[in-house]
């Protein structure tokens, strides 16, 4: 019995060496790589992706602050699969887009897949261009705020919520009361704010009139034929098709095939750096915690893509 717990011993800390050394090596290889890639050759194009529900624009801006200025990067290629989100930061990606262009004279080609609408649309206005597949589905210009009244939840479970406050609309919003008349018209005249500067940086990004673009400004989705029939996109195409606009913009002859880097992804993880899964991202606590980030802001995002009930 001695002999066998000894051996079982020797096996179970075998085991063990061995997966700290597939740890070990699989970190050297990530890192190696990752080394490889931390600078962009001649001749490069960077490409980035805009993925999800747009809450912050962290790491999207930091890739892209970083590299346009890099002389090897002679243009900014983005792929873009989303269904917008916050304000805020759906407007700063248009800015830093645009900024890109316009100061670091980098041509900015946006591709779009199967999602390019509200916030994400906002931010393809930044791009010199737009490409598109058919079916991509686009627009839904405009801009949506969310309150959940929980008033009878509360009295059911006898629970009182009150607040103390300096204004008349400090706890406009708050959950434990319905809205009044005056705080649904100073949050309507806020939403209408915001839609007239969705409004003017499509008008601006795509030399179109305005009031063309508000006849649209209603929340509609478009495909992408139709976007690009409408001037609202300028082409459909693919990713390859999105990349040889880019090399025209850039003067790069088109049997040149320009490197594409792809900047290094930042603190993968052991789990993913083993290629294991951590688990599902679309938990039922984790689309609780987002949902309620959401609600009482408003958004640039297509209806529907609230992560709750999805």
């Amino acid at each position: 019995m001695r002999f066998l717990g000894r051996l079982l011993s020797l096996i179970a800390i075998g085991i063990v060496i061995a997966f700290l050394f597939s740890v070990g090596s699989a970190i050297v290889a990530i890192s190696g790589m990752s080394q490889l890639e931390s600078t962009p050759p001649a001749n490069s194009i960077l490409v980035l992706d805009m993925n999800g529900i747009i809450l912050d624009g962290e790491p999207f801006l930091t890739d892209l602050r970083k590299f346009r200025e890099d002389p090897n990067i002679k243009g900014v290629l983005v792929r873009i699969n989303s269904p917008g989100g916050v304000v805020g930061a759906s407007q700063e990606l248009y800015a830093e887009l645009k900024r890109t262009k316009e100061e670091f004279a980098k041509p900015v080609v946006a591709s779009c897949n199967s999602l390019a609408a509200s916030g994400a649309f906002y931010a393809a206005m930044g791009a010199d261009k737009i490409v598109v597949n058919p079916g991509t589905l686009l627009g839904s210009i405009g801009v949506i705020i969310e309150f959940a009244n929980l008033e009878r939840l509360y009295d059911w479970a006898k629970i009182e919520r009150y607040a103390l406050k300096t204004g008349t609309y400090k706890d406009a919003g708050a959950e434990y009361k319905k809205l009044t008349d005056q705080e649904k018209q100073m949050f309507q005249g806020t939403l209408d704010e915001v839609l007239a500067q969705f409004v003017s940086a499509i008008a601006t990004g795509r030399k179109m009139d305005e009031e063309k673009v508000r006849t649209y400004a209603d929340g509609r989705i478009f495909t992408g034929k139709w976007a690009v029939d409408e001037g609202f996109a300028d082409k459909t195409g693919t990713f390859t098709d999105a990349l040889r606009e880019l090399k025209l913009l850039a003067g790069i002859e088109d049997s040149a095939k320009p490197h594409l880097f792809y900047p290094p992804e930042k603190n993968p993880g052991v789990l993913k750096i083993l290629g294991l899964s951590p688990g599902s991202e679309s938990s039922l606590s984790e689309n609780i915690r987002l949902s309620a980030q959401l609600f009482g802001r408003p958004l640039f995002i297509m209806s529907g893509q609230f992560p709750i009930g999805k």
